[in-house]
């Protein structure tokens, strides 16, 4: 009989994660669709981005198991002008030998959550590639619906990349008025 594995816990990231979390992205910048950027950014540069998230006033998650980072997700401003202030976007990154074992899920669901205990209304996804099945098919299991495409805004390792466009309500979504600005 096989055992089972230990369970998944999920926590806020804090500042010794960084090295965990530049090595997770890196992965996907080096070898993936799903960032656009081309050069992986130190922990340094992460760390700043999870300050920055922090500041905002959004979540961001990791997962681990035996105090190994499996992957992390987190809530940004989906764009920095007023109207948009009740919009954020996610993103999700899983180490690549975690992929398959619930890490992505379990932090999308638990984004979500956080993500409905605040003002905000939309979460959009903008997913790397209208070939990334993985994240397509997580975010539409998740409440996410199709949005739109953005052919060929990218290109990484010698190819063109779409940008691949979800969207679900939080919370009330545009059922009532937007919340006062500071609340």
């Amino acid at each position: 009989m096989t055992a089972s594995p230990r369970p998944l816990g999920l926590r806020d990231a804090t500042d010794a994660d960084l090295p965990a979390l530049a090595a997770i992205y890196a992965h996907h910048v080096l070898s993936g669709t799903a960032s656009f950027e081309i050069e992986p950014p130190d922990a340094a540069a992460m760390g700043r981005r999870l300050a920055a998230v922090r500041a905002a006033g959004l979540p961001w998650l990791v997962a681990e198991r035996d105090g190994r980072l499996l992957g992390y997700a987190y809530a940004g401003p989906y764009r920095a002008r007023p109207a948009y202030d009740w919009t954020i976007e996610d993103s999700i990154y899983v180490a690549d030998d975690a992929r398959g074992q619930g890490a992505g899920r379990a932090l999308l669901e638990a984004l979500i959550a956080r993500c409905e205990q605040g003002p905000w209304r939309q979460m959009v996804a903008v997913i790397g590639g209208s070939d990334n099945a993985g994240s397509i098919g997580l975010h539409a299991a998740l409440g996410f619906q199709p949005a739109g495409t953005l052919r060929a805004v990218g290109f990484k390792f010698g190819r063109w990349i779409d940008s691949v466009f979800m969207q679900r309500p939080l919370g009330p979504g545009d059922a009532t008025p937007a919340p006062p600005r500071g609340v």
